[in-house]
């Protein structure tokens, strides 16, 4: 059996890092040479679960080119099974990474095979994704993707609700633990600002519908457990951090593999909070991801 169905976005990053962003119609040279990375919440989150020692499969498209077979190579190197990843007769994503030392950054995606994956590409793996004993999602694929892996999920189903967009009731009807950020979170409720308080933050949580918990990543400001009748707030580790780019996709990895060792959803998160802190000690996001011995076992 499958631990974890992975199904998102598969993409190839490119950072190039920089004095300072430009400015609309501006060139800048760059402060040093261009890095190629893997990337994709999806791949990323695939790969941050099997580094910790989860049964993995990626679910997702590629292009038929070079970048696919890179990328899948460099995540079947990882662990995760592959076999699921579907070629596209679009490019593989793409994502530009501007990035100044003092962590400013802007990202343009070309999602190109990612938005190819539809809903009827996953009839074919029923069985894998019903079988899985967690499912996880996030959303740089199509919504109707999504809606429909959650639909055929049996085990626990995950949703990192990123980018912000809206979700299906329906959909969120179906998902047992949802993790947005602080401004998913409240574009999700329909929320005019980011700026609530533990308390406003864990109504809008409230107002959503799932079917269980809600855990808000705050970054620095650890994250927000929220149930029907409890919420509680988990610390941030107190690390050096170098770069975040990679943090709320191991967060989401290690929660989910936390929730399937039986861990309470406070304890998980705490869990996932340790493996993120690790991650932000690193530069870039996939290669960031922390092996389980690299975790702390306790705060």
């Amino acid at each position: 059996m499958t631990d974890i169905v992975v199904v998102g976005s598969l993409n190839v990053d490119v950072v190039v890092p920089l004095h300072e962003l430009p400015a609309p119609g501006q060139t800048v040279l760059g402060a040093a040479d261009h890095r190629r990375t893997g990337g994709g919440k999806g791949a990323n989150q695939a790969v941050a679960a099997a580094r910790l020692g989860r049964r993995v499969a990626m679910v997702g498209a590629v292009g038929i080119d070079a970048d696919g077979d890179w990328l899948l190579g460099l995540i079947a190197a990882e662990g995760v099974v592959t076999e699921s990843v579907l070629r596209a007769p679009r490019p593989t994503g793409q994502a530009i990474v501007l990035v100044t030392a003092d962590g400013d950054s802007t990202i343009a995606v070309s999602s190109g095979a990612n938005m190819w994956l539809a809903p009827e590409h996953l009839s074919p793996l029923r069985d894998l994704l019903g079988s899985a004993r967690a499912v996880l999602l996030q959303q740089e694929v199509d919504a109707a993707v999504v809606a429909e892996a959650v639909r055929l999920a049996e085990g626990l189903v995950v949703l990192n609700p990123a980018p912000a967009r809206p979700v299906d009731p329906a959909t969120l009807a179906r998902v047992d633990v949802l993790v947005p950020n602080r401004g998913e979170l409240a574009a999700l409720a329909g929320a005019p600002s980011t700026d609530a308080g533990v308390d406003g933050l864990a109504a809008m949580a409230r107002s959503l519908g799932t079917r269980g918990p809600v855990v808000v990543t705050l970054g620095g400001d650890g994250a927000l457990v929220v149930t029907t009748d409890r919420q509680w707030l988990v610390p941030a580790e107190r690390v050096d951090a170098v770069d975040a780019t990679g943090a709320g996709d191991t967060f989401c990895a290690a929660l989910a593999d936390a929730l399937l060792d039986g861990a309470a959803i406070d304890e998980a998160a705490r869990w996932a909070s340790r493996a993120a802190a690790v991650t932000v000690t690193r530069p870039g996001a996939m290669a960031a991801a922390p092996r389980r011995a690299e975790v702390p076992t306790t705060a």
